[in-house]
């Protein structure tokens, strides 16, 4: 008797993966720059911090736009005093030229000069919006959550607009992940992302750890014409900061779920002069060798569409031996293997004593 390892043939809901070799990138990097010159009075984060929207992350000294500031609510003090005394003085005016007192060209001038201070209360209003828009500036405020990296300007510098920046944040919750596959997986990914969201999963590059799952977010609009392959964009929940920017990583992209497929690990598939076939292992324990169809690898798995129905046994490995009609002493996956004459179960074997 030839021995041999085997396994049944199983009818199952197989899900079908595609994988490909990605990188972590930031849901959003942001430079962080002031948008007024000034002396930088304080730094209020620390390098490495997490940092919420809104939260203020440096001061500029402000004095300077509290001084434009007030000087502008004086002069719009001033230019509305002067504006009320033009309307009034352009009200009486109009009276004398009903009574036929003044020429009407004192009317048409004094109504010129009310527009022109009107005008000016204007521009006095929008000095002030601009001054206080100057002091909201000199608060620099973070623009998203995110990390903050290392502090660029200490304290005590002046800093201008043109500046490279304070510092860099970058947002980890969510995250994103580019990850590429080859060309030829194109129409049934665009197929299946058109009827439903697809899940992702990425993986460590050594393919022992997950570390998070994620959603498809989108498909690039043009494929590397040097490589075959197109670009795919993940986003996945990142709340522990398990990905990080620049992480490489490998990345499972679930196509479909294969219902009631009939399943064998990929080793039972033989390839002859005739195509593929398969031991398969009778109820006297002899083989023979059955042509079938492989209709889709997955991973150490294969689905078989003809050839073998659900609960036929086959021969996974040692097929090198075989040939049709041969004995075995078939063994599955968790088994033991015996040999004559030494103790099986804590009991001797006796039929290999004799």
């Amino acid at each position: 008797m030839v021995p041999v390892a085997a396994a049944r043939v199983e009818q199952k809901d197989l899900p079908i993966w595609l994988e490909g070799l990605g990188n972590v990138v930031a849901f959003k990097t942001i430079t962080v720059r002031t948008q007024v010159d000034g002396r930088l009075d304080a730094v209020l984060f620390k390098e490495g911090q997490a940092v919420k929207r809104g939260q203020v992350l440096a001061q500029i000294d402000p004095r300077p736009f509290q001084i434009q500031l007030n000087q502008a609510e004086g002069a719009l003090a001033r230019d509305n005093a002067q504006l009320r005394a033009a309307q009034l003085n352009l009200k009486r005016n109009a009276d004398l030229l009903a009574r036929k007192l003044i020429a009407p060209q004192a009317l048409d001038d004094q109504a010129a000069l009310a527009g022109q201070v009107e005008g000016g209360v204007r521009i006095d209003k929008a000095a002030i919006a601009s001054a206080k828009l100057n002091l909201d500036y000199a608060r620099i405020i973070s623009p998203i959550d995110g990390v903050t990296g290392v502090r660029l300007v200490d304290p005590g510098n002046i800093v201008h607009i043109a500046d490279p920046g304070l510092v860099v944040i970058t947002q980890l919750d969510p995250i994103s992940l580019l990850f590429t596959l080859p060309e030829d997986n194109l129409p049934a990914v665009m197929h299946q992302l058109s009827a439903a969201p697809m899940a992702v999963e990425a993986w460590s590059r050594d393919g022992t750890q997950r570390l998070g799952i994620g959603q498809l977010a989108l498909v690039d609009n043009q494929i590397n014409a040097a490589t075959a392959t197109m670009r795919l964009k993940a986003v996945f929940p990142n709340p522990q900061h398990v990905l990080w920017p620049n992480q490489f990583i490998k990345a499972r992209l679930l196509l479909t779920t294969r219902k009631g497929a009939l399943v064998v690990p990929s080793t039972v598939v033989q390839r002859g002069p005739d195509g593929t076939f398969a031991y398969v292992i009778n109820a006297d324990q002899t083989v023979q060798p059955r042509p079938v169809e492989v209709d889709l690898n997955q991973g150490d798995t294969s689905i078989i569409s003809k050839g073998l129905t659900a609960g036929e046994e086959v021969v996974v490995d040692g097929q090198t031996q075989l040939k049709p009609g041969s004995k075995v002493a078939p063994r599955h996956a968790g088994e033991v293997p015996t040999t004559p004459g030494k103790p099986r179960n804590g009991r001797p074997d006796i039929g290999g004593s004799r």
